[in-house]
């Protein structure tokens, strides 16, 4: 049994407490919290696990192989360091930092410790999303001419990290699992509603190789739920739709083909739409976050690093937040990421 300790008991601290204390290979330990009302409610629903308000109890304790870090944003670096440091593996939520020299700091120190090192971002581990990449992998879609996404609701608001930093991370890194890159150039627009604080929207614009343009709007203020992604090729079409209970995945056979019309006296291009069949595939039901965290214990059993998921997929994710906060500071203007 591998051995967790979590840090952090928020909103989705205690999710992980389920799905560690669910899987057959690992054990909830202990967790921490600042706020004891949430240590009392996490002993209410898990008695098993012993609780502190100092998180730097678990990296004491040598029977702890492994740490969960669901904190705010701003802490990961340092717990995630200590945590490294006292010989413990980690998962951590996403952002893994604010900065590209802090999530390399923190791959370099997994290196020399020989422990895994993990970020969180869930959605890899969403079967709607793997089927999206195994037709895109298949060349079933052609070409891809763009990608559209949406991440909307009516809060939950933070107040440690904009709806950019807040909601984007899960897009970002689905779109670069997806294409197998990152983006090579960002431009987006924010704007801060409810305050003057935090950008509570944003519309962002990335360009990855093959001059293919992904759109993604995220906001806290909106009236509707959405998780929906759109992938359009020139043979066909595809749309994810997480909140759709009938099946996630929309395949479209619809694609526009360009036929050569001729008259009397000359010829001319004309568009045509080619409509077919849409196909529903049928799609695992699988907990994404009990996926994920299976993935890291296998990491831990096998001794290797996270390939899905590593230090190096979390740079790559913030290095394209930092470059979309830097055109949204200066109005949209694009910024190349090297």
């Amino acid at each position: 049994m591998i051995s967790i300790g979590v840090i952090g008991c928020g909103h989705w601290g205690p999710n992980h407490i389920r799905t560690f204390s669910q899987l057959a290979n690992s054990e909830v330990a202990i967790c921490s919290d600042l706020d004891i009302n949430r240590l009392n409610a996490v002993k209410n629903l898990f008695p098993h696990v012993k609780t502190t308000i100092d998180y730097r109890d678990i990296l004491s304790i040598d029977d702890v192989d492994a740490i969960c870090i669901a904190t705010p944003t701003a802490s990961h670096f340092q717990i995630a360091k200590e945590s490294l440091e006292s010989g413990k593996h980690v998962l951590c939520e996403k952002p893994l930092t604010l900065s590209v020299k802090e999530c390399e700091e923190l791959g370099q120190l997994a290196q020399k410790k020989s422990r895994v090192l993990m970020v969180g971002h869930v959605f890899l581990f969403n079967e709607g999303i793997v089927q999206l990449k195994k037709c895109l992998e298949s060349g079933e879609l052609g070409g891809i001419y763009y990608a559209h996404s949406e991440r909307t609701n009516l809060g939950p608001f933070r107040y440690d990290v904009n709806a950019l930093w807040d909601l984007a991370p899960h897009d970002i890194s689905i779109f670069n699992y997806l294409f197998d890159s990152c983006p090579v150039s960002v431009s987006a627009r924010g704007q801060k509603c409810l305050n003057d604080s935090q950008e509570d929207l944003a519309f962002v614009t990335l360009e990855y190789p093959n001059n293919t343009l992904v759109n993604v709007h995220v906001s806290w203020l909106d009236p509707r739920k959405v998780r929906q992604i759109t992938i359009v090729g020139d043979q066909k079409m595809i749309v994810w739709d997480d909140l759709d209970s009938s099946g996630p995945i929309r395949l479209y056979d619809k694609h526009v083909e360009k036929t050569e019309v001729f008259y009397e006296t000359y010829g001319e291009f004309q568009l045509l739409s080619k409509e077919g069949s849409v196909t529903i595939p049928k799609i695992a039901v699988k907990e994404p976050l009990k996926s994920q965290n299976q993935y890291f214990l296998d990491c831990i059993e096998k001794g290797q690093q996270p390939n899905m998921s590593d230090a190096k997929k979390a740079e790559d994710v913030v290095k394209t937040l930092l470059a979309i906060s830097e055109s949204m500071n200066n109005g949209g203007s694009p910024v190349r990421i090297s």
